[in-house]
């Protein structure tokens, strides 16, 4: 029976008939026999909790766009009891809202009942709706800070006032002599670098994991070390928080906060609980703690019998779909793949698990390699666990849920699959493991099979897959070096990670500001430039003379005609800079940058309502000056996302050059993935040399790995030694997910290779060196040995 909201309408009699009429049943039976197993298990549900588990190229966005209309459909959900389906970002919100009405279309329904959120997004709608219950001011400042942020900065120099004897017991360190050179340069360390690290890291990890300094506090009480680091990041996150409400700004861990504080209001949280029927949670392996308890309490049906046990009723109407195997957010972030496998534990106990094993996306062999790189890294780190802790065979090191990869084998897809070309034939082996010389050879030799492979197939797609911007910066230069109008190529740099729009409105704010700077009239240029709003020239040959450029007299030399232009433009900006208001000044320069572009067009608008919020009290260009340069030096300020934003990555004919990160979500009929070295994958954390008077260890890491030690019930809570290793140890399940991730990106040829020699760092690729491979190389050469190509 269907609740209803007691202020919703009724749906009218030949609504009703409609939503039951033989046409309708007939398109819903239709959309679900376009469905394979599993996600037919999401178009089944009927109410309570479901998990399940996915396998890269199940079809999840697509089962649970079906099953999203589905329920639509048969509970008749409208526009005051809607479905909410929650993602992980705007463009995967903006595909399945797209999706969900394409269904909607095709079974000749409304274009409603349902609501499609990110997860902040959703929090922010709860807050922004009960101020006074959340406690978050509507008109509050979003800010993404980084350690460089002044916030953070700000917090550790109150922290240092405050608590003199932990600063002071930093600073001897391990061993200290006294010598004042070495202690002002400990101070400089820790001032700028180890303490602003630890504060970013431990703020966000304690906040999304519902964890408050007080907490954090208690915690620390339970260790005994040399440092009391749970403490010194329990004051850090303490100042931080007060300069947060003192300033009236909020992170986007406040907007889960503020929604859960508003919804222990009773009446709050029955309002919203009689609005939403169910929750649909797509990408659940990367939800914190509190975004899961966020979505738990909208997801409850109020009117159904409270039971002992949740996950035994229909009390909680909540799907989640994930793939813990695909969890490659967790150093960077609190999500733990741990939270969404102990969820579809309690759920197999119950009996409400499914599982999306089969996948049309990639051939068999390309499934195979993948599945044998599970296989071999769970074995591989079991039996070092087992070694270092005398581990037996009843009592096995890790728990199944502590190993990299939850054990589930990727299946190729029934031969009556609904999905055209499922599965689809290899190119050449479909698995090709190369060894070059060095990594010039490697893009050198991958650059001739890319080509051989677009002359087949003009129309194919295909991606290189790489660790690190670098490499991918690497990877772009040589090749346009050998292939230059033989290869069409696009590195998704950094463009397109994280908006340049910022910097770019700060260079032309800083020239109408000061036009006769030098510095500022070279900067302005070079965006012009970059932008081909003007003709490329010599700016270094304008800049020098500001005034000269600007104002030529009669008896200075004729301006070329690309001068002329670009003085044009100046000329232009300048008029603007007289005869505007402030407040339209960033929207006229975005206009002049950015007309072609709606993205970034879009993104500038929010950067001016961002500027003109935090000015709002203080309106003059230097201020404006003064947050805009704060945003481009401290925050990764995300621009807005359309929802074509990704076609431009998996364009035919085009090879993309992507970050393994990046790549997650997409897929091309041919992957490169290069530089797959033991330095990288797994690699080990980096312990900064200036830092190590500390010991062998980074404060930031080993307080993450305790608050998550905490979150795990894993007590008594390890000291430092064991939480770097457990550190240690994070990061090496994430790098060989991240690996899995980027293999399960090729439908027809998977490209790898681990050359004998590569750069010590990649700032300095010709410093070549021998370098071991990782460690799964060998091992999928010795498995697949007919696919190693020299």
């Amino acid at each position: 029976m269907v609740r209803s909201h007691p202020n919703s309408f009724s749906t009218p009699p030949d609504a009703q008939a409609a939503a039951t009429s033989p046409t309708l049943t007939s398109l819903m039976q239709q959309l679900r026999a376009g469905l394979r197993p599993g996600q037919r298990e999401i178009a089944d549900w009927q109410g309570g909790p479901l998990a399940v588990s996915a396998v890269p190229g199940s079809g999840k966005s697509t089962g649970m766009a079906t099953a999203a209309a589905l329920t639509i459909a048969q509970q008749q959900l409208h526009a005051r009891r809607q479905l909410i389906v929650v993602t992980f970002t705007r463009s995967a919100a903006a595909n399945i809202r797209a999706k969900i009405r394409a269904n909607l279309q095709y079974l000749s329904l409304p274009m409603g009942g349902f609501m499609v959120y990110t997860l902040h997004g959703l929090a922010w709608s709860i807050a922004r709706m009960h101020p006074q219950r959340s406690g978050i001011n509507p008109d509050s400042v979003l800010v993404t800070p980084n350690q460089g942020h002044r916030l953070i900065r700000t917090a550790v120099e109150q922290w240092i006032a405050v608590n003199p004897q932990y600063y002071l017991a930093l600073i001897e360190g391990q061993q200290f002599d006294g010598e004042e050179t070495e202690r002002l340069r400990r101070q400089s360390v820790l001032r700028t670098e180890v303490l602003p690290d630890l504060a970013n890291t431990v703020i966000r990890e304690a906040k999304s994991s519902g964890l408050m300094p007080a907490d954090l506090l208690r915690l620390s009480e339970q260790v005994n070390d040399d440092y009391p680091v749970l403490a010194i990041a329990a004051g850090l996150y303490e100042q931080y928080q007060t300069l947060l409400q003192r300033r009236n700004l909020i992170d986007y861990d406040e907007m889960i906060l503020g929604a859960l504080r508003a919804l222990q209001d009773e009446g709050v949280q029955r309002f919203w609980q009689n609005q939403v029927f169910a929750v649909f949670e797509d990408e659940a392996q990367d939800s914190t703690p509190l975004q899961t308890r966020l979505l738990e309490i909208l997801a409850v049906n109020a009117e159904a019998p409270e039971g002992h046990d949740r996950f035994a009723s229909d009390r909680l109407n909540l799907v989640r779909v994930g793939d813990p195997n695909q969890a490659i957010n967790s150093t960077f972030t609190p999500a733990d793949p741990i939270f969404f496998r102990e969820f579809c534990a309690i759920c197999a106990q119950h009996d409400r698990l499914a599982t999306m094993n089969q996948a049309g996306r990639s051939s068999p062999i390309i499934m195979q390699a993948a599945n044998f790189v599970l296989q071999w890294v769970n074995e591989n780190i079991q039996a070092s666990g087992a070694r270092q802790n005398g581990a037996t065979e009843d009592r096995p090191s890790l728990p199944p849920t502590f190993l990299p990869f939850r054990e589930q084998m990727i299946q190729p897809v029934a031969l009556d699959d609904p999905q055209a070309n499922a599965n689809p034939a290899p190119v050449g082996q479909g698995l090709e493991l190369c060894t070059p010389d060095d990594v010039y050879a490697t893009v050198e030799q991958l650059g001739k099979r890319a080509i051989a492979l677009f002359a087949q197939t003009p129309q194919a797609q295909a991606a290189v897959l790489v660790r690190t911007n670098e490499q991918g910066r690497f990877v772009a230069k040589e090749l346009n070096r050998w292939y230059e109008g033989k290869l069409r190529t696009y590195e998704v740099g950094q463009r397109d990670r994280q908006s340049q729009v910022p910097a770019e409105i700060l260079a032309l704010l800083q020239f109408v500001d000061r036009p006769h700077s030098p510095d500022y009239l070279k900067a302005a240029l070079t965006v012009l430039m970059d932008r081909r709003l003007i003709p490329t020239q010599d700016l270094n040959a304008l800049a020098p003379l500001p005034e000269q450029f600007l104002y030529p007299g009669p008896l200075d030399p004729v301006q070329p005609d690309p001068v002329q232009q670009a003085r044009r433009f100046c000329s232009g900006l300048l008029k603007a800079r007289l005869e505007l208001p402030l407040y339209q000044l960033i929207p006229f320069l975005a206009l002049s940058l950015y007309r072609e572009n709606q993205t970034e067009l879009a993104t500038a608008n929010k950067l001016a309502e961002r500027i003109a919020q935090q000015t709002s009290d203080r309106s003059s260009l230097s201020t404006m000056l003064e947050v805009l340069s704060e945003i481009v030096s401290s925050e990764q300020f995300e621009p807005v996302e359309t929802e074509d934003s990704e076609n431009r990555y998996t364009q035919s004919g085009q090879l993309t050059i992507i970050t393994m990160h990046k790549a997650k979500g997409l897929d091309w009929d041919y992957v490169f993935i290069p530089f797959l070295h033991e330095q990288s994958i797994p690699g080990t954390l980096w312990i900064p040399p200036q830092a190590k008077f500390l010991g062998e260890f980074t404060l930031a890491e080993v307080t993450r790995a305790q608050i998550r030690a905490s979150l795990h019930q894993q007590f008594p809570l390890p000291n430092l030694a064991a939480a770097w290793q457990r550190a240690e140890q994070l990061k090496m399940a994430e790098e060989y997910r991240l690996l899995y991730v980027a293999m399960t990106r090729a439908k027809q040829l998977l490209w790898m290779s681990a050359a004998k020699q590569a750069p010590f760092t990649w700032s300095k690729p010709d410093n070549l060196e021998d370098k071991p491979p990782c460690p799964v190389i060998p091992a999928l050469k010795a498995q697949f040995s007919r696919s190693q190509v020299r």
